[in-house]
């Protein structure tokens, strides 16, 4: 049979240890939540020069139709960066 005390420290061991987890984790979605917003500015501005990029190339829209038909038969035609999840 085990001793309850030592049952009880190993007990307390271990919610010592998952609120220090706990508190990091708060920590950091603190920190996403800070950057989250100017990460998504930067995307959208990313967005929008690659458009004009586009659209002033000759021959702009066949280059994207290759790119999408790569994309469609499994081709190695990859996006530029993969997307994360937005934070609220």
């Amino acid at each position: 049979m085990k001793d309850i005390h030592e049952v009880l420290r190993q007990k307390q061991t271990r919610y010592a240890q998952l609120g220090k987890q706990i508190e990091m984790l708060q920590q950091a979605a603190e920190k996403l939540r800070e950057v989250a917003p100017l990460l998504a500015e930067n995307d959208d501005e990313d967005n929008a020069v690659l458009m004009e990029v586009d659209e002033a190339l000759p021959g702009g829209d066949a280059m994207a139709a290759k790119a999408g038909a790569a994309g469609a038969t499994g081709g190695a035609a990859k996006a530029a960066r993969p997307t994360a999840p937005r934070w609220p």
